[in-house]
């Protein structure tokens, strides 16, 4: 089986946004809610409109949950570009409401199989190989590495207990591979 790598390419980011939001605005949102977040998706599936809202409408400074996996609490910062597009869309949700809903029922959760299929098909549609749930939050991590080089503040933020757990979850040791072996040369020019 192949792991999720995360989407190294920016630009690609840019665009799976641009074509979500075109396409289905719940799946732009859930997108967008991992890449910014890099929380895992069952944690994004049960978030409701109160846990991004305060009661006066305004859109919270932060996202405060226990993680389901870990059981943690947990802290994130919701980012000035992502704090207008959450605004207009959860605009006219009740506070009880999940934001990213299934079709099916009144209001339930979109179900983790159904994000991943979601997920998966986006992935066929930009020539993503593994494309699935963990891509968003493997996504984040790897550009702010890439972006600070701050192994430690990516490790509390993943929880993670070492930095070779961390590396190895966002990709940089497989590109450390790469580049290690490309630059290899056991072939005699003649």
């Amino acid at each position: 089986m192949n792991a999720v790598e995360p989407i190294r390419d920016i630009q690609l980011v840019y665009d799976i946004e641009d074509y979500l939001k075109e396409k289905n605005k719940r799946d732009y949102i859930m997108f967008l809610i991992g890449v910014n977040t890099g929380l895992r998706i069952s944690d994004i599936l049960k978030l409701r409109t109160r846990d991004i809202r305060d009661s006066k409408g305004k859109i919270r400074t932060h996202i405060i949950l226990e993680e389901e996996k870990t059981e943690k609490d947990r802290k994130i910062i919701i980012n000035d570009d992502l704090r207008p597009i959450l605004k207009e869309y959860l605009a006219n949700k009740k506070d009880y409401e999940f934001i990213i809903k299934s079709p099916k029922g009144i209001n339930k959760p979109l179900s983790r199989q159904q994000a991943y299929r979601i997920l998966h098909k986006v992935g066929e549609i930009f020539e993503i190989d593994n494309m699935g749930c963990h891509i968003l939050r493997k996504t984040l991590g790897y550009h702010y590495y890439q972006n600070k080089k701050d192994i430690g503040g990516l490790m509390d933020l993943y929880n993670h207990s070492s930095e070779a757990v961390t590396l190895r979850y966002i990709g940089v040791n497989q590109d450390n591979k790469d580049k290690i072996i490309s630059k290899l040369k056991f072939i005699r020019k003649r």
